[in-house]
């Protein structure tokens, strides 16, 4: 017999259909799919002459359900113990009746008065309801206030302030912040619809959405997401950038290891605009950049050296820093796969950069603090040594054990001031 019960098997397929979003597209907007045939794993003829009673059983938990769907048969058994029909297939009449069916009616209800709401602000948004139902349920009434900015910024596409001073009623600074992607994704639907000059209810639901604007941890594009210009390292830059915030700039923060090199007064420990650090010109030869921020107040004194504290995938503020090719750089990340990356796209910029502290003798040395890299990088880093390449293959590809790191932090310091001096 077919394992599991019929009815259990079938509401799996439904529920499968909801998850994907397929029932709520098509009651939002039906494309003729319906009545829709659902395959039932039938009895085979050996298992019908076997456990007979067991399949009339099976046979009539669906024959009882007939007001969700009608049973499609087919004969079976015909040469081994008579003709019997069975059922093969669940058939919905309509998606209404599959949505019931799956225990969804309420939800449904919801997102169809959802869909109707958004329409009455602008035609145009029912095809980003139709293209993301399972989000707009989620969402609930937020995708309206959302579609309420994104037709302002549509109607104000350079407001020229920060995102804390829009002033629309029920709309905060951390709505937008959490919202960022939904009212993205609706304000392309809007302004596709006045470049082209078409009628809202044409535009195509598939093209109606701008690509992900959060931060990936594997950016796509140098330029754009990791060493890029000052005012869109972030998402909430990139956001500010492309609807014409005025967003604040980014911030470097630097130590000097020479008590001697003249800064402002005894301030050692400074942080300006990454433009203003551009156009320093200190009489530096060696400048270590840590991602750790106990690391970066704890290095020791150097001549003629300055600490310059990272931050995982926002070093955009050496991209101008022509200055730094005077220097001798020495980069100290995590020993895992993205810190080795982050080595790599540091030198599309500053190609002279060093390793510190990423290395075989290191990572073994510290086997007992060992941790798990979350989400492993797979890319190909072209401008790695051949050392560096060969510890990041060994990580990648798990030689030592699965998503292996080690964190900076945890490098005992005896250890690493030995190597850094």
């Amino acid at each position: 017999m077919p394992a599991g019960p019929p009815l259990a098997d079938l509401r799996a397929m439904s529920l499968t259909a909801w998850n994907r979003g397929s029932l709520l597209r098509e009651l939002l907007e039906p494309t003729g799919a319906y009545p829709r045939r659902r395959a039932l794993k039938k009895p085979t003829a050996s298992e019908l002459r076997d456990s007979y009673p067991a399949a009339r059983t099976w046979a009539a938990e669906l024959s009882a359900f007939g007001d969700a769907f009608n049973l499609e048969t087919v004969e079976i058994g015909r040469n081994t113990i008579g003709s019997n029909q069975v059922p093969a297939a669940a058939v919905f009449a309509r998606v209404d009746d599959e949505i019931a069916f799956a225990g969804k009616t309420r939800d449904s209800v919801r997102v169809v008065r959802l869909a109707e709401s958004l329409s009455t602000i602008d035609a145009a948004l029912r095809s980003w309801a139709v293209r993301r139902p399972l989000e707009l349920l989620k969402l609930g009434d937020d995708a309206l206030t959302a579609a309420r900015v994104a037709l302002w910024l549509t109607g104000n596409p350079a407001p020229g302030i920060f995102v804390r001073q829009l002033s629309m009623p029920g709309v905060h600074t951390k709505f937008v912040e959490k919202h960022r992607q939904t009212i993205d994704d609706m304000a392309a639907v809007l302004q596709a619809v006045l470049r082209a000059g078409i009628p809202a209810a044409e535009v195509p639901a598939e093209e109606s959405s701008l690509p992900d604007a959060g931060l990936s941890p594997e950016p796509a594009s140098l330029g754009e997401a990791v060493l890029g210009s000052f005012s869109a390292r972030t998402p909430a830059a990139r956001f500010a950038r492309r609807h014409g915030f005025v967003h604040p700039p980014e911030l470097v923060r630097f130590r000097m290891l020479d008590e001697r090199m003249p800064t402002l007064g005894s301030a050692r420990d400074l942080t300006m605009t990454a433009e203003a650090f551009s156009t320093l010109r200190l009489p530096v030869s060696t400048v270590i950049v840590t991602e750790n921020l106990v690391n970066f107040l704890a290095l020791p004194d150097r001549p003629d050296a300055l600490a310059l504290f990272g931050a995982g995938y926002g070093f955009s503020a050496l991209r101008n820093a022509a200055w730094l090719q005077e220097c001798r750089v020495l980069y100290w990340g995590d020993l895992d796969t993205h810190g080795f990356r982050i080595l790599d796209q540091l030198r599309a910029v500053h190609p002279h950069v060093s390793s510190v502290l990423m290395d075989e003798a290191t990572l073994h040395a510290h086997r007992e603090v060992w941790g798990s890299e979350p989400t492993p990088s797979s890319a190909e880093l072209p401008r790695l040594t051949s050392e560096e390449a060969l510890i990041y293959r060994a990580l990648r590809d798990h030689v030592h054990g699965p998503a292996v790191r080690l964190e900076q932090e945890l490098i005992r310091w005896d250890w690493a001031i030995e190597r850094l001096t």
